[in-house]
């Protein structure tokens, strides 16, 4: 992809299976990587994966304002600079909407929401200032067209692809852009979770399987593609759009 040789990513849930998928792509195009999860454990492996000298890992909750803003001051110490911007943790626990409690609904939002609001807070300022960056937010088809067992979920990723739109806007006299890309049904540890909540998670984990017009599951390599691209110069005028990747399962018009 043209324009990423050099540039610094940075990229929540990097520990996850989609995750790491997405630090592989940028290091194989000459991204440095600033990974940021919860997980330590899974930094320590992902640094095993693809060598330390090419990743700068910082383990933090995105859902607290504070930490998310000591970890971006220290890369931009560390690095200089972010050009780039995947905000990719996501969690979720199949239930129906009526079986679930205001606890469930703070934590999802926590996580799927008010986390990525406070990367946007944290690194645009640096971006407006270099007049120049680009923003990748994983949302979910299941933001676009709902999804049964999802419905907080949906709401924060419905809340992001509008998010995306508005900064977009507010951004563009920056040279700043901003997309959303929306997986569908993906092989991760977040769905195959679904199978360890009875017969109503494996209701919906098998109807979201055969609905899907390319006959399987998503995998995490299927999202990296279209992350560099959007990150990169030849997405140059590309900026406000929610792209699916979901095996046909969301065709728009």
């Amino acid at each position: 992809m043209r324009g990423l040789q050099g540039k610094l990513a940075l990229v929540t849930g990097a520990a996850g299976g989609i995750g790491r998928a997405i630090c592989r792509r940028f290091v194989e195009e000459g991204v440095s990587v600033a990974g940021l999860d919860r997980d330590g454990a899974g930094l320590a492996r992902l640094a095993g994966e693809l060598g330390e000298e090419k990743l700068a890992l910082f383990v933090a909750d995105i859902s607290d304002h504070a930490a998310v803003a000591e970890a971006v001051a220290g890369i931009v110490a560390r690095r200089g600079r972010i050009d780039i911007l995947v905000n990719n943790a996501g969690w979720d626990a199949p239930r129906q909407f009526l079986d679930t409690t205001p606890e469930f609904w703070t934590e999802v939002i926590a996580i799927n929401l008010i986390g990525p609001l406070n990367l946007h807070h944290a690194v645009l300022p640096y971006m407006v200032r270099a007049e120049g960056g680009a923003v990748v937010n994983i949302a979910s088809d299941a933001g676009r067209v709902g999804s049964s067992g999802e419905a907080v979920y949906s709401a924060c990723k419905g809340g992001i692809i509008a998010f995306t739109k508005t900064l977009a806007r507010e951004c563009a006299r920056h040279a700043i852009r901003l997309n959303a890309v929306c997986p569908g049904p993906t092989d991760t540890p977040l769905l195959r979770s679904f199978l360890d909540q009875g017969e109503y998670g494996q209701k919906l984990y098998d109807g979201l399987k055969r609905a899907i017009p390319l006959k399987r599951l998503g995998r995490p390599e299927d999202l990296p593609g279209i992350v560099a691209f959007l990150a990169s110069d030849d997405a140059g005028f590309i900026t406000g759009e929610v792209i699916s990747v979901s095996g046909g399962l969301t065709m728009h018009g």
